[in-house]
């Protein structure tokens, strides 16, 4: 089996999630540490499934290299910003930095819905219709 680099991208952010999971492990479990760690896992599991289903079409530029719209992505059109969002969400509880954290969460907010903003006018300019009657049938 041949690894590509995206298959060592994964088992990179593998890793610094069980890391981050790692560091806290000690307690104290309040309610907002576990409400976290259940956020981190959820958004986790739901950004690989992402991940692993878009695999070679991944860029971290616009590219309009292929339309993925089965899997999650036939619900939601940009899971994986949607997940690493909530993962975000969920490290801000776990570290107990909600406020602090909160010009985070808005700036990479902003910076997700720019990026899905961008690789929508992309997939239109090569998908078109197709594009478009998949955009009509999902959310984000």
């Amino acid at each position: 089996m041949k690894l590509r680099k995206s298959d060592l991208e994964i088992f990179a952010t593998s890793c610094g999630v069980l890391f981050l999971l790692y560091i806290r492990k000690d307690g104290p479990w309040t309610p907002k540490h576990i409400a976290g760690a259940a956020l981190i896992a959820a958004s986790y599991v739901g950004w690989l499934t992402a991940r692993l289903q878009i695999r070679e079409f991944f860029t971290a530029r616009a590219e309009a290299r292929g339309l993925v719209t089965t899997g999650i992505y036939s619900k939601i059109r940009n899971p994986i910003y949607i997940f690493g969002t909530g993962f975000i969400v969920g490290m801000l509880l776990y570290l107990s930095i909600v406020w602090r954290g909160l010009v985070l969460l808005v700036a990479v907010s902003l910076v997700q819905v720019w990026r899905a903003r961008n690789e929508s006018r992309v997939l239109e300019a090569k998908f078109g219709d197709a594009y478009r009657q998949y955009r009509s049938k999902t959310w984000f």
